[in-house]
């Protein structure tokens, strides 16, 4: 890919918009689309430019970014009549940062691959924070052809990438990931909870662990950045993360696998809509203590 080739991201909220800020900063030319109205226009003095439906993205762009909320829509952008599978030019490359379905993922590369164009799964961590610094990680599934060649859109938006296999096996990783995120913070704010009723001090037992072999995701970044001050802005939603845990669910379920632990914290997730909205930030659930049985 030539470095130089223009850019376009669809999906512009709290992760697309840092990527695309991003590629600006990087130095690429950045068309973004975003379904709500004024929403790619207001990018513009950050040196991102707007396209009036995604066709017209497609007719301007060599690399496409996806940042969506979900497989339906991701589906919904590719196959729809002014999708991407129809109006995008023969050896386009797309990049679907969305936390997707394998399933879903590797029907929509096999469909546009039979329209000669090429398809990453590049799933993203590190926030809204990491977006708009181009500090995030990627975990990447396509041919290593395909990775190779969007490496200068890559690197101008994420900090680490691991490619851990074809299609399909970015989205799995993260899911893995996120589902490991989620125990953490239920194992963690247990961890709490017991320190608490024994007199230690919360903060001073994690500043503990993280110098220790208990130390997790949950010590390590979310009690320090958005919990014990009570902050709770991480960007990142109650409702985003019971997705991320159901994606994790049907990947268990469709592999067979046995996996106890992963199950029952899908529960707590799952049970702590009953107190928790949609709308609260993720790092709610250590707030959420679930009857005794």
């Amino acid at each position: 890919m030539n470095t130089t080739g223009k850019v376009g991201v669809i999906g512009l909220g709290n992760m697309g918009r840092g990527m695309a800020t991003s590629l600006a900063r990087a130095g690429h030319s950045v068309l973004g689309y975003d379904a709500a109205p004024g929403v790619a226009a207001a990018l513009a003095d950050q040196g991102v430019g707007a396209a009036d439906s995604i066709a017209a993205l497609l007719a301007e762009v060599d690399c496409v970014i996806l940042s969506l909320p979900t497989s339906a829509v991701v589906e919904q952008v590719v196959f729809g009549a002014d999708g991407v599978a129809r109006q995008a030019r023969p050896g386009l490359l797309v990049i679907d940062t969305t936390t997707a379905e394998p399933a879903s993922t590797r029907r929509v590369a096999a469909a546009l691959a039979e329209a000669g164009i090429a398809f990453i799964d590049g799933p993203v961590s590190g926030g809204p924070k990491g977006a708009a610094t181009a500090t995030m990680t990627m975990v990447l599934g396509g041919s290593s052809e395909d990775v190779a060649r969007a490496e200068p859109v890559l690197a101008a938006i994420s900090a680490k990438r691991v490619h851990v296999g074809p299609v399909g096996a970015g989205h799995v990783t993260k899911i893995i990931n996120n589902m490991l995120t989620g125990i953490h913070l239920l194992a963690a704010s247990e961890a709490v909870r017991v320190a608490q009723a024994n007199g230690v001090d919360p903060e001073k037992l994690v500043d503990a662990l993280n110098g220790g072999s208990g130390r997790n995701s949950a010590t390590l970044t979310n009690y320090p950045t958005w919990i014990f001050n009570d902050r709770f802005d991480s960007g990142f939603t109650m409702k985003l993360m019971r997705k991320d845990v159901r994606l994790a669910e049907a990947l268990l379920d469709g592999a067979q696998v046995h996996a106890p632990v992963a199950q029952t914290a899908a529960r707590l997730w799952a049970a702590s809509e009953a107190t928790l909205g949609d709308g609260e930030d993720f790092n709610r659930i250590v707030q959420f203590v679930p009857p005794r049985d």
